[in-house]
């Protein structure tokens, strides 16, 4: 009768052949969440930023309508409040959106800011990676060449 192979012992050995640097991985996975972390607080501070803004810009056009609803006693006050409730809001929106503006460019230094530093770090990371892996292959050839 036919022995049938182990494949269990025969892909753990093919394996233990090619030996894969979890360290790496794990660094790799920490920076990625580290990058994910501050890119996470510059959405969420803007996120704040433009909820306190949009807060802001209610409120005050709703006390601005508060003096158009209220009784005039000639009916051509109804439109010099009409008049004046545009003009103002119109200034309103435009400051609101230029705070919105500085808002969007903060986060997209802040994003840059940090792109950059990811960048910089995982050019680092991987020109330790490549040395150590040259290394390790030089000394394994070393090892080959002398049996």
């Amino acid at each position: 009768m036919a022995k049938t192979q182990d494949f269990t012992a025969m892909m753990k050995d093919f394996m233990g052949a090619f030996p894969v640097d979890t360290k790496a991985m794990e660094d790799a996975f920490k920076t990625t969440a580290a990058l994910n972390e501050k890119l996470s607080a510059v959405a969420l501070d803007a996120a704040e930023k433009s909820a306190e803004i949009s807060s802001k810009w209610t409120k005050e056009t709703l006390a601005k309508l508060g003096d158009v609803s209220k009784v005039q006693a000639d009916p051509a006050d109804y439109a010099k409040a009409a008049t004046d409730f545009a003009s103002a809001s119109a200034e309103v929106a435009a400051e609101n959106m230029a705070a919105f503006a500085e808002v969007a460019k903060k986060v997209q230094m802040d994003t840059v800011e940090l792109m950059m530093a990811a960048g910089k770090e995982a050019s680092e990371e991987a020109t330790a990676a490549v040395k150590k892996a040259t290394e390790e292959v030089t000394t394994a050839a070393k090892k080959a060449a002398a049996k």
